[in-house]
């Protein structure tokens, strides 16, 4: 008999968190649905219409191919916590003209961390400042599966946002739920729980390696080579469209069946006849379908050239990701493969169908929802997935879509911190700039000294235009004005900050390093940073002056790259030997940083609406995998006053804007 020690007595299982797990989901829920009908819902805000025209050849001639439709369904990337995303999906979008969108969502499917205790991160290939030297490969966190109090904290996690995706799903709707063994168990007792155990269909079986992961001579278990997909649906009157394999596809055992051959030479096998009626027999005898053996038995004909094989729970015809030279591979740790998601989203919607993935990762399930007619949205809360997304759906030549933005990847950091309210942690990086926090406003500083007003924003937002607006106004009137300055500290910042800051420039925008969270741990974490942490001003774009030549009823825009400033390599989560090649970049070819480049020559000071685009991995314009081009040439209707505005997104995801005015 084991004999427990004194702390394992003490702890509860699992199965005895379980109850509260679920009751305290439930009042979440609670407040998170009156809260959507309330005045203080949450909304998305548009990054950008992008319209894909990637650059091809350097230059863009003619009109730009993929054009804006007035009043057209626009598929959505959205960048933030999937909870807001959720909310704010419930509560409708007017500004775009999306509806409420409870009960419209035809399909869910999500692949959320496996609560694995580990950290992800992204590749990142950077040129080397020497040419015989081969790129340098930096690695990038793209987000962690570690869990505060462990699977309880992951579970709490997961009910909330399992009970909003019920809301979602139309009478219709399905939802496929893909996990390992870590949790399996455990979730699917939450998923039970929300859409009742008469509205489990599958537990399918995904055998997604051939042999065993990490499968050793010696190793003390049976390998691990499978994953779980939970398939539930909110109704009985559920869509299905049964898939088949296709004689190709047959394992050699099941070809070997078809070993009989008519007299027209056409192969098939044969099958009891069960329980058919006579009458059902009379009609295959008379179709050729009957056939009988030496002995006077009968069976039914199945000919191989018309075969299809249900496809049943277990799914061994669909391997993993490889990583060599598959055309598939974007280098994100946790992609799936497309045929994955092509059986799941043909089997349970119809062309047309809102497709969701909340958990958006590599993008495999918005790409394929696109390529097979259906509409889509997607989200994440990690910047590096957002990047891998959008290139994707340009790559692919999408329709046009919004890229938008909610909360940040911070707020799950935040929560999982002691801080049990925003104005506790305004208050520590208040003091670690150096200021001193008013009494009676948790988020305010001063610098006696200097006349600085400092507010510190929360990690639960995006710092852009509304926020700097408000900093330069309290300059003016904050307990009697006569402030000499303003400094505005962000956690992450929204597309139009630095139009902002240009806007409102006696506003000092500076970054709170976004690994701040980790490295205080605690309130006490303070007294150890103090005087220690650097905050930098924001990456910023420069672009030399725009070149308009004129042809017939067009301009050609010449638009060029010029400099890019990016903040110091010490304040990125980077390893020292990381940091150290950085640093080379920086100093030598500071241009390499930019990912991803887009352009709206027609800017309307409101939306951003990407018309072309550039990205490192395009090689279709200049054959280097490993820089943007730093020239576009655009061809456009010609048009007087024309604003125009440059994007660029680095490869950390700190994002730039320029805006150049033409005159005439």
């Amino acid at each position: 008999m084991q004999i427990l020690k004194p702390n394992q007595m003490s702890q509860k299982s699992l199965i005895h968190e379980l109850p509260g797990i679920v009751e305290q989901g439930k009042r979440e829920v609670q407040k998170i649905l009156e809260r959507v009908s309330s005045t203080t819902r949450i909304s998305l805000q548009t990054n950008e219409i992008v319209l894909p025209n990637k650059d091809e050849a350097g230059v863009f001639r003619g009109r730009l191919t993929n054009t804006e439709s007035a009043g057209e369904w626009k598929n959505r990337l959205i960048y933030g916590d999937n909870l807001l995303v959720m909310q704010a999906l419930l509560s409708g979008d007017p500004a775009t003209g999306l509806p409420p969108m409870r009960g419209m969502v035809d399909l869910i499917y999500i692949d959320p961390p496996f609560d694995s205790k580990a950290d992800y991160r992204t590749k990142i290939t950077l040129p080397n400042i020497s040419l015989e030297q081969s790129p340098a490969v930096i690695k990038q966190f793209a987000y962690s599966d570690k869990w505060k109090d462990g699977t309880t904290s992951y579970l709490e996690m997961l009910y909330p946002r399992l009970a909003l995706m019920r809301e979602l799903l139309s009478e219709q709707g399905s939802i496929y739920v893909h996990i390992d063994w870590h949790v399996g168990a455990y979730v699917k007792v939450l998923l039970d729980e929300i859409f009742g155990k008469v509205n489990f269909r599958n537990e399918i079986i995904w055998q997604r390696d051939a042999v065993g992961k990490g499968a050793k001579k010696s190793s003390s278990q049976w390998s691990r080579e499978l994953e779980t997909i939970f398939f539930y649906t909110k109704t009985n009157n559920l869509t299905f469209n049964q898939q088949f394999k296709q004689n190709a596809e047959l394992t050699h055992t099941q070809l070997k069946e078809f070993r009989y051959t008519d007299s027209d030479d056409r192969i098939f096998k044969i099958v009891t006849l069960g329980d058919y009626s006579e009458k059902s027999i009379e009609e295959m005898r008379n179709l050729n379908l009957i056939h009988k053996t030496s002995t006077g038995q009968e069976y039914k004909k199945y000919y191989f050239d018309e075969f299809k094989l249900a496809i049943g729970s277990l799914w061994n015809d669909i391997p993993n990701i490889s990583h060599g030279k598959n055309p598939e591979v974007l280098n994100y740790k946790t992609q799936k493969p497309e045929a994955l998601l092509t059986r799941i989203i043909k089997a349970s919607s119809n062309e047309n169908s809102i497709v969701m993935d909340l958990f958006g990762g590599s993008g495999t399930t918005a790409a394929v929802a696109e390529k097979l007619g259906r509409r889509w949205i997607t989200a994440d809360n990690g910047k590096p997935a957002v990047m891998v997304m959008r290139k994707r759906f340009i790559d692919q030549n999408a329709k046009p879509f919004l890229y938008q933005s909610i909360g940040n990847y911070l707020k799950e950091q935040f929560e999982s911190s002691e801080f049990q309210r925003v104005g506790d942690l305004a208050q520590v990086v208040l003091g670690l700039y150096g200021a001193t926090p008013f009494d009676d406003n948790k988020n305010l500083g001063y610098i006696k000294d200097s006349r600085t007003l400092v507010i510190a924003d929360s990690p639960n937002v995006l710092t852009g235009q509304t926020m700097v607006r408000r900093a330069s106004e309290m300059k003016k009137s904050f307990k009697g004005g006569k402030w000499n300055r303003v400094v505005l500290l962000g956690w992450n910042f929204a597309f139009d900050i630095s139009e902002a800051v240009q806007k409102f420039n006696d506003v000092e925008a500076l970054v709170i390093p976004p690994d701040l969270l980790d490295k205080l741990g605690s309130k006490k974490g303070f007294m150890e940073l103090a005087g220690k942490v650097v905050f930098n001003s924001l990456p910023y774009l420069t672009i030399k002056p725009v070149e308009v030549s004129k042809f017939n009823d067009e301009d050609e825009l010449t638009i060029s790259l010029d400099k890019y400033v990016l903040l110091s390599p010490d304040h990125i989560p980077l390893d020292e030997k990381d940091k150290a090649h950085l640093s080379k970049l920086i100093a030598h070819d500071p241009l390499a940083l930019i990912e991803f480049w887009s352009i709206d020559p027609d800017y309307d000071n409101r939306i951003f609406r990407s018309k072309w685009q550039d990205y490192r991995e395009n090689t279709l314009n200049n054959n280097d995998s490993l820089h943007c081009i730093y020239t576009a040439k655009l061809r456009v209707p010609r048009k007087s006053g024309r604003v125009v505005a440059i994007r660029a997104v680095d490869v950390f995801g700190f994002e730039s804007m320029v805006i150049e005015r033409i005159t005439d």
